[in-house]
């Protein structure tokens, strides 16, 4: 091609028409249908095996070497007021104002516990292991002489020689293996003096001496 052919139809025969191109071929591939395909699964990995149970025996021999402190919870029952001795008692939280503690499904007291709305945790101290060992006896009246108590204006029954004792009111309630969990909400608290607590620990009560 010359310069004198810029601009200018370069095929031999300038006055035939164009040929229109011929419209493009699909490619094959193109024509065939498009198919999902599903990922592939992600391999689950199995669940580990769980460990032997503990033997219940074994788990109270350990707690045996826990200390705790000593509590009385009382509340309102279908037939007069009714009371227990724990140790599991727990503060759980400061705002809301939460605790918790648990009671065996077999015990005695259990029906009226998950009656109650409301509870008396009365915090004990060193001194008080025979009022401690009377609400963990079955089969008496825990409320006879010489236990000392009378109703709150709420109507809880109150032991009136507790140092410490805070009125609750249940805010939930679950079944945990073979005890029943309770959380409550502290509604009023009363501190009426200085005192040693009473704890319980490898099967007999005690107290501590924080002078040593």
């Amino acid at each position: 091609m010359t310069l004198d052919t810029l601009g200018r139809d370069p095929s031999p025969h300038p006055d035939q028409p164009r040929t229109a191109p011929a419209p493009e071929q699909a490619s094959p591939l193109s024509q065939v249908p498009s198919v999902s395909v599903a990922p592939a699964p992600v391999p689950v990995p199995a669940a580990p095996q769980s460990a032997a149970a503990v033997d219940p025996a074994a788990l109270r021999s350990a707690f045996r070497r826990h200390a705790a402190g000593v509590t009385v919870v009382t509340m309102i029952g279908p037939r007069g007021p009714v009371g227990f001795t724990a140790t599991s008692v727990a503060s759980l939280s400061a705002d809301p104002p939460l605790l918790s503690l648990s009671l065996s499904a077999t015990s005695s007291s259990a029906p009226a516990l998950l009656a109650a709305g409301t509870l008396v945790v009365h915090l004990l101290s060193d001194g008080q292991q025979e009022l401690a060992a009377r609400f963990a006896t079955s089969g008496i009246d825990r409320f006879a002489e010489p236990t000392r108590w009378r109703s709150l204006p709420t109507g809880e029954p109150l032991l009136v020689d507790a140092a410490v004792w805070l009125r609750t009111r249940i805010h939930s309630r679950l079944n945990a293996g073979d005890h029943h969990l309770m959380i409550a909400e502290v509604l009023e608290t009363r501190s009426h003096r200085q005192s040693q607590p009473l704890i319980y620990h490898n099967g007999a009560y005690g107290t501590i001496n924080p002078n040593k």
